[in-house]
């Protein structure tokens, strides 16, 4: 679980499913465009300066790698039934919305405006914001922004159409094992390009 999944699903029951998914998308999808921006800054760095070395390619593997094998250590390190990070996680979702105007506004774009501030600054350098930027920097641009958006959407909807009732059969071990993989996968194919 991470904190943004656990927002959206806690604003679809306090102010709405379509609410909490429009403003969430929105923020996420914004968040997505300005890290493969920032990724793209980094690919257009002159080949002068960097001595011809593929300094972005370089930087994106071992973003990879780092996350790939500190989230596999991290599902390691779980205790079967252990779902205290996941339960932090929650508290710190359960607090930011309950610390927020959201639920308080009158209004429909209130609530929608409101979600994206919480969820855009929930996002703001997290794994996936870095992520993106790595795989932007080594990657085609729009397929990443394309990607990561679809991803997302799916992530979200999935939080905001039932995110407890998901949480309860898929563990959060199995998930990071899931996403270590990834992330080493990524590692792998962006080398792979490089070399």
């Amino acid at each position: 679980g991470d904190k943004t999944f656990f927002i959206a699903g806690l604003l679809a029951m306090k102010a709405g499913r379509f609410v909490s998914f429009v403003g969430s998308i929105s923020a996420l999808a914004v968040m997505t465009i300005i890290s493969v921006l920032i990724g793209q800054i980094f690919h257009a760095v002159p080949p002068g300066i960097t001595q011809g070395l593929p300094l972005d390619d370089i930087a994106a593997v071992l973003a990879f790698t780092f996350f790939g094998l500190k989230t596999l250590k991290d599902s390691y390190d779980i205790q079967e039934g252990d779902e205290s990070g996941m339960d932090e996680e929650f508290a710190d979702a359960e607090e930011a919305v309950e610390g927020s105007r959201t639920v308080k506004e009158v209004t429909a774009w209130g609530k929608i405006i409101s979600t994206f501030g919480l969820v855009f600054a929930a996002e703001f350098g997290d794994r996936s914001f870095i992520s993106t930027i790595a795989l932007s920097a080594a990657q085609n641009p729009v397929s990443v922004a394309a990607g990561g958006i679809a991803a997302h959407a799916i992530a979200t909807g999935i939080a905001v159409a039932g995110g407890s009732y998901v949480a309860k059969y898929i563990s959060e071990k199995v998930i990071g094992y899931i996403g270590g993989s990834l992330f080493l996968v990524f590692a792998l194919t962006t080398a792979l390009g490089v070399f």
